[in-house]
C-alpha cells in the first residue's frame, strides 16, 4: 500500500470520496478559527464575566485559556490554598478579587458564570450549588465522584435549566470531529471492535506531584477541602496527590480513561453508559500508598459492540483509538489519522484445500482463478489516507463552545447526560476493579450492580 500525508484540505475530499459522499463546503467548526483568533475591542458591558473556583494546575491553564478568548473576562477567583489566590492574580491582574468561599461568586449578581477545577469529590456539590443559584458552569472531568453524584447532578442541571458544560475536551477536537464525519459515512463499513489505550512513565505522570513548599493549615483551609470525605490530619501530599485516593478522586479512571471513554462516545454519535465492563488491573509499580490501581483495563460492551481500553501508569503510550471496521482500520492519535482500508475480499486460493486429494485441490485452485483474477485486476489499488495536525487542540475550543453558549443559550455537546454517561464508564470500571467481577449498569435503579 501507499502511504500519503496529507494536508487537511486534501484529506477532507479522499476521506469523502472514501466515504462515497461528499463533505465539501462542511467546515468541521465553521469559523471558529476567526472568531478565536481575532478578537474585537469590546465595551465592558458586553462582555461575559466568569468566576474561577479552583486555581490548581488544570484551573490555572483553564483561566489562562480563558481570559485570551474574545470578550470573556474574569471576575474572582476561589481556592482554599492562598498561595492560588496569588497565582490567579499573577495570571489576571494584581487587583482580582480572590477568596476562599465558592459561595461568594455563587452570590455576585455581575458574575455570569463558573468555570470550576477542583478534586472530584467537590463536583457534585459546586455544580449544584451552582446552577441552583442561576450559574451556567464548566466543570471538569470527570463529571462525577459516583454514580449517585452523577444523578444528582443531571437531575439539577435539568430541574434549572442552566447550562452545564464538562471539560473533557475530545469532543471539540478537530481530529476526533472528522474522524466522527468518516465514521458516521460509512467507511468502515460494519464496526467490530474499538480499541484505546494511554500510558505514562514519569512521577508526575503518575500524580507524584510536589506540594507548594509553604502549603500548612495556615493558608489552606484544609477541613474545607476533605469536604465529604473522611476527616484525617493534614497531609501535603494528599492535598497534591488526591487523585492517588479513592476518597477524593476516581484514580486513572477520572483522569484518562475519560478522555478515551468521552472521545469515542463522540466519535461513535454514543450518548449512554455502557451495558457491562469488566475491568483487572493494579498498583503495580506506585507503590507509594495509593490505593487507585496504576495498570488498569477494562472490557466494555455498548449495546454490542465490544470495546476494550487500558490505562497504564508504568509504560508510556500516546493516547491511541483503533476503530476496526469490516471495510478497514481508523487510527485516531493525538496529532492525527489514518485510515487503512480492507476489501475484505480474498486474494489467493483458500490454504484449505491443502487437505483435499490432488486432483481435487488443483481443479480447485484452476476455478479460483478463474472466476477471481479478473475482478482482483479490476480493484483500485488500495491506499492508506493519512491526516495530521499540531495536536488535539481541545482546549482552547471547548471552553469557547461554553462561554458561547452561556451568550446564546445553545446547547452543548458534552452537557450533564453526556458527562454523567461518561463518568458512568469511569465508575463502571472502578466498582469492577474493586469488586473483582463483571458489573452492569441499572437504569431502573440508576446504580451499579454485579
Amino acid at each position: 500500500m501507499k502511504k500519503r500525508n496529507l494536508s487537511r484540505r486534501d484529506f477532507v475530499g479522499l476521506s469523502a470520496a472514501a466515504a462515497g459522499v461528499s463533505l465539501a463546503g462542511n467546515p468541521v467548526f465553521p469559523g471558529v478559527a476567526s472568531k478565536v483568533m481575532s478578537p474585537r475591542v469590546t465595551p465592558p458591558s458586553d462582555r461575559l464575566r466568569f468566576g474561577m473556583i479552583g486555581v490548581g494546575m488544570q484551573g490555572s491553564g483553564l483561566l489562562a485559556t480563558s481570559i485570551q478568548l474574545p470578550d470573556v473576562e474574569c471576575a474572582a477567583a476561589c481556592d482554599l490554598y492562598d498561595g492560588r489566590h496569588t497565582l490567579a492574580r499573577e495570571i489576571v491582574r494584581p487587583d482580582l478579587p480572590v477568596t476562599r468561599r465558592y459561595k461568594e461568586l455563587l452570590d455576585d449578581k455581575s458574575i455570569d458564570c463558573i468555570v470550576a477545577a477542583v478534586p472530584d469529590h467537590w463536583h457534585k456539590q459546586i455544580v449544584v450549588d451552582a446552577v441552583s443559584a442561576g450559574k451556567d458552569i464548566y466543570c471538569e472531568k470527570p463529571m462525577s465522584h459516583s454514580a449517585a453524584d452523577g444523578v444528582a447532578m443531571v437531575d439539577a442541571a435539568k430541574r434549572t435549566g442552566r447550562i452545564v458544560q464538562i471539560g473533557s475536551q475530545r469532543v471539540s477536537s478537530q481530529i476526533c470531529a472528522k474522524a466522527k464525519q468518516m465514521i458516521s459515512h460509512g467507511v468502515l463499513g460494519e464496526l467490530m471492535l474499538v480499541e484505546g489505550w494511554f500510558g505514562r512513565n514519569d512521577p508526575t505522570g503518575a500524580w507524584q506531584y510536589p506540594p507548594p513548599f509553604d502549603l500548612s493549615p495556615r493558608n489552606l483551609d484544609w477541613d474545607t477541602w476533605l469536604g465529604t470525605a473522611p476527616k484525617r490530619p493534614f497531609d501535603p501530599n494528599v492535598f497534591a496527590r488526591w487523585r492517588c485516593w479513592k476518597e477524593y478522586g476516581t484514580g486513572v479512571a477520572g483522569d484518562l480513561l475519560v478522555h478515551l471513554i468521552s472521545g469515542m462516545m463522540f466519535m461513535l454519535g454514543i450518548n449512554e453508559p455502557p451495558r457491562q465492563a469488566a475491568a483487572v488491573g493494579g498498583i503495580r509499580l506506585w507503590k507509594d500508598g495509593r490505593n487507585m490501581p496504576d495498570v488498569h483495563a477494562v472490557v466494555y460492551y455498548y449495546g454490542d459492540l465490544p470495546a476494550y481500553m487500558r490505562l497504564n501508569l508504568g509504560t508510556e503510550m500516546p493516547e491511541t483509538y483503533r476503530f476496526q471496521g469490516s471495510k478497514g482500520i481508523l487510527e485516531v492519535t493525538e496529532f492525527g489519522m489514518t485510515f487503512t482500508p480492507q476489501n475484505g475480499m480474498e486474494t489467493s486460493p483458500s490454504y484449505y484445500t491443502g487437505s483435499f486429494p490432488g486432483a481435487m485441490r488443483q481443479e480447485y485452485v484452476r476455478r479460483w482463478h478463474e472466476e477471481n483474477d479478473r475482478k482482483l485486476s479490476e480493484l483500485p489499488m488500495a491506499e492508506t489516507i493519512s491526516f495530521r495536525g499540531n495536536d488535539y487542540d481541545d482546549v482552547r475550543p471547548h471552553l469557547k463552545t461554553f462561554f458561547d453558549a452561556v451568550r446564546t443559550r445553545t446547547p452543548v455537546v458534552e452537557d450533564a447526560v453526556f458527562g454523567h454517561n461518561a463518568a458512568l464508564a469511569c465508575h463502571m470500571a472502578n466498582e469492577s476493579y474493586f469488586r473483582r467481577g463483571t458489573v452492569t449498569w441499572d437504569e431502573a435503579s440508576k446504580t451499579i450492580r454485579s
